[in-house]
């Protein structure tokens, strides 16, 4: 089956378009704490055309499906250190900036040969397309991300070749494995051993998405950690528009948008309204235009709240999340949101309109909270509303705006300002214990930087 995922000339409020029919496709609800998520890159395609049969394609930006010519497509991945097993795989191709689309994107089918070689295929010498029918892409548009489940051919460690097929005139191009970070990708879901502990995992940063390589690092890290994603705003830049979300959101957290709980920053408001946020995040981001909800994960209460809108004391938000923690029956409790009540960085002064959220979490005895807005890393200690250090009641908190914007720089060092980092990418990742908690600063490959402890509930 393929499906595409929302992208202008769409309405921003369109969800995904099932556009093959043989099994359900599942692209938002809720993955078990215990998934964890992979993406693996062609290691190699190329496509074959009818009227030029002598001619290798190998080393192309693009690979094509069409019928006149006839165009062919071959992709093959290799798979290997997958430890637990394969409950989903998903082909995922992106069509390029510079073709209007087809009205068929392709048929895609398995392949018994894996040795066919990428720089030496041509029509006369082509491998057979000879497996079975894994789904089929309906319509594409230019520059989208479209995908194909293959669940049924993907079974674990090993090397699997597709083909690829169509009987419209109109051909589909697609970005290859030479085009760079729009290559293909081969995203398979594992069932994986949870932590020791059994404990969850509550892990993300905020400042994520753009044309750069910070948000490729940091999705790469979030492969290999089960869990529930955060997301401390700012996910998209600059003006958090629908063709942003599928550009540089999509590819790379995008893949783990089932298991994410964001919030909104400052630039995912750019567009009026934040509407092509809600429209993305759906449900996970809670009630449409609101921007603030609750949920629990073990013994914890977990709220995430909209620092883009009224904070005021008497506020609707505010009032609401009194009432929540009213009610909540968990013993421990961490809340998020975007713009810092506490921050050492020079580009952002404290926004001190939040502290009413921090009032109302320190008044219910709340444990942590973590910020985003600088792009930077910063940990404050037990701190109550006016920023005095309370080792009895008060919120640890967490400035976590790493997650792949460029970074910002320091200035005047705040007062209980216990750990700083304003030049590595990472994640923040917190172990929640029945009566408290560790966290983790989770570095990207390359970078060595690393901040961790831990806390008890109060």
């Amino acid at each position: 089956m393929g499906i595409r995922l929302p992208r202008p000339p769409a309405p921003i409020g369109a969800v995904a378009v099932l556009v093959a029919a043989s099994a359900a496709v599942v692209v938002t609800g809720a993955s078990p704490a215990a998934a964890a998520t992979v993406t693996v890159t062609p290691v190699a395609d190329t496509y074959v055309q009818s009227d030029t049969t002598g001619t290798n394609y190998g080393t192309a930006t693009q690979i094509v499906v069409d019928n006149s010519p006839v165009r062919r497509m071959f992709l093959r991945f290799t798979v290997s250190g997958l430890s637990g097993t394969v409950t989903a795989a998903k082909l995922r191709l992106r069509t390029i900036s510079g073709n209007s689309g087809s009205n068929a994107g392709g048929t895609f089918k398995a392949m018994s040969n894996t040795t066919w070689s990428e720089t030496g295929t041509t029509w006369n010498n082509q491998p057979a397309i000879d497996g079975a029918t894994l789904g089929t892409i309906g319509a594409v548009g230019s520059d989208g991300w479209y995908e194909v489940d293959v669940t049924s051919r993907v079974t674990g460690n090993g090397t699997y070749s597709f083909g690829a097929t169509s009987t419209s005139s109109d051909g589909a191009y697609y970005d290859s494995r030479e085009s760079g970070a729009d290559a293909p990708q081969l995203v398979l879901t594992t069932g994986t051993t949870a932590p020791p502990s059994g404990d969850p995992v509550l892990v993300g940063a905020g400042d994520i998405a753009n044309s750069g390589s910070g948000d490729s690092a940091t999705a790469a890290l979030l492969d290999g950690i089960s869990g529930t994603v955060f997301t401390t705003g700012d996910n998209v830049y600059d003006n958090g528009t629908a063709a942003e979300f599928n550009s540089w959101y999509e590819p790379t957290w995008g893949r783990h948008k089932a298991r994410t709980r964001p919030s909104p920053g400052n630039h995912d408001y750019n567009t009026s309204g934040a509407t092509p946020y809600y429209s993305y995040f759906g449900a996970q981001a809670g009630p449409s235009g609101r921007g603030y909800y609750s949920y629990d994960l073990g013994n914890w209460h977990i709220v995430s709240l909209n620092s883009n809108i009224s904070m005021s004391a008497g506020s609707a938000q505010e009032q609401w999340l009194r009432a929540d923690l009213t009610a909540s029956t968990k013993p421990c409790t961490l809340a998020y949101w975007h713009h810092p009540l506490f921050t050492s960085s020079s580009n952002h002064a404290p926004s001190t309109s939040t502290r009413p959220l921090y009032q109302a979490l320190y008044d219910h005895n709340a444990d942590v909270v973590v910020w985003g807005h600088n792009h930077v890393y910063e940990r404050f200690g037990p701190m109550n509303p006016n920023g005095g250090y309370d080792a009895a009641r008060g919120l640890r908190s967490f400035v976590a705006g790493m997650g792949g914007a460029s970074h910002y720089s320091f200035g005047t060092i705040q007062p209980n300002s216990e750990a700083r980092n304003a030049s590595a990418y990472g994640l923040l990742k917190f172990t929640l214990h029945a009566s408290g908690y560790d966290w983790q600063f989770v570095p990207v490959a390359g970078q060595s930087y690393n901040d961790s402890g831990s806390g008890a509930c109060h």
